[in-house]
């Protein structure tokens, strides 16, 4: 009798300390997501930028839409600024993603930076430029650097871009370190210079896992001659669904700390905190996300001396098409777009 006593009073004590751990667990947790979502809050209130559009929506639509539950589109600027000291920048690179929740899609578009396009609300500048140069426009006239550049980019494909992300050259190389560094199938060898040591990086073709510093080499990459064959476009969609694949991942949620010490001084958004939440609820638990990249098509052009990306009309209205089912929008419409197709338009 006295063993058996002895053996429920182990196995209370045992059951007891396990309560007391799995509690202690359940605080630790609790705790940490609490500070996560706080931490978030404050950075995503220093990066948050207002687009001041009328029912906070984009003109080519009639209602908002939910992050949730809706088709959608956001802009990604990669800002190069380090030459102005952050003051203003251009859109280095830019990405246009549509996401669909019930197809479990998305879909990456890559505009090259010297798209000739014309540039409405430009003041004095209003008129035909490539359509990186939306952004300094933007801030010379204060219309509104990130407002501009998506609002010129939405008249390319005429659809509704819904949000913007920015992250200058600083932001990259960090949330790059930050994840983690990203794993890419590098297609052909080439060099870049690292911007902050100006040593030379050598990518060698096949696998490799790049740190921050060289992920933003590879992606920046556009003056060797095998340019031609990998081009830049090619690698930044190679990028982005590299960072998908690796924000998916199971340790990253434990990362967030790090990651909110980027925003404010490097990133940018009109995403609310709410809306981040819900892209990331819908989309990075999704197994089966499906990830489609795409180009502007078109060829390199000298106009009046100028070097532009001229846009095939064709294929543009094409991409146009593609991106609207992608949103469930009408199709049928008359396209429309502020691409520049020659020497005189």
């Amino acid at each position: 009798m006295a063993k058996t006593r002895m053996a429920k009073r182990r196995r209370k004590k045992w059951l007891r300390n396990g309560i007391v751990f799995t509690s202690l667990c359940l605080c630790v947790v609790v705790g940490y997501l609490a500070y996560s979502v706080f931490s978030v809050k404050g950075a995503l209130e220093k990066s948050e930028v207002q687009l001041q559009r009328e029912d906070n929506k984009s003109e080519l639509r009639e209602i908002p839409v939910s992050y949730s539950d809706d088709p959608f589109s956001i802009l990604l600027l990669g800002v190069e600024d380090y030459a102005t000291n952050k003051e203003t920048g251009r859109a280095d690179t830019q990405i246009v993603v549509t996401f669909n929740p019930k197809e479990n899609d998305v879909t990456l578009v890559t505009i090259p930076r010297d798209t000739r396009v014309h540039i409405d609300n430009a003041g004095e500048y209003t008129g035909i430029h490539k359509i990186n140069a939306a952004m300094t426009y933007g801030v010379i006239n204060k219309y509104g650097a990130e407002k501009l550049q998506l609002e010129t980019t939405e008249k390319l494909l005429n659809i509704p871009i819904d949000a913007f992300v920015t992250v200058n050259f600083d932001g990259f190389r960090d949330v790059v370190n930050a994840l983690g560094g990203i794993d890419i199938d590098i297609k052909h060898p080439f060099w870049e210079d690292d911007i902050y040591t100006k040593k030379r990086i050598d990518f060698e073709a096949g696998e490799a896992h790049l740190t921050g510093e060289e992920a933003l080499a590879f992606v920046r990459m556009r003056k060797r001659d095998v340019n031609g064959i990998y081009s830049r476009d090619e690698r930044q969609r190679q990028f982005i669904s590299a960072t998908v694949n690796q924000a998916k991942s199971a340790g990253t949620v434990f990362k967030v700390g790090e990651l909110t010490k980027i925003f404010g001084k490097n990133v940018k958004t009109s995403l609310s905190i709410s809306d981040i939440f819900a892209i990331q609820s819908q989309y990075l638990r999704m197994d089966a996300l499906k990830v489609n990249t795409t180009e502007l098509k078109g060829q390199n052009m000298l106009v009046n001396g100028v070097s532009y990306f001229v846009a095939d009309q064709t294929e543009l209205q094409n991409l146009s098409n593609e991106l609207r089912s992608n949103l469930n929008l009408d199709t049928e419409e008359p396209f429309q777009t502020n691409a520049s197709f020659g020497a005189y338009n």
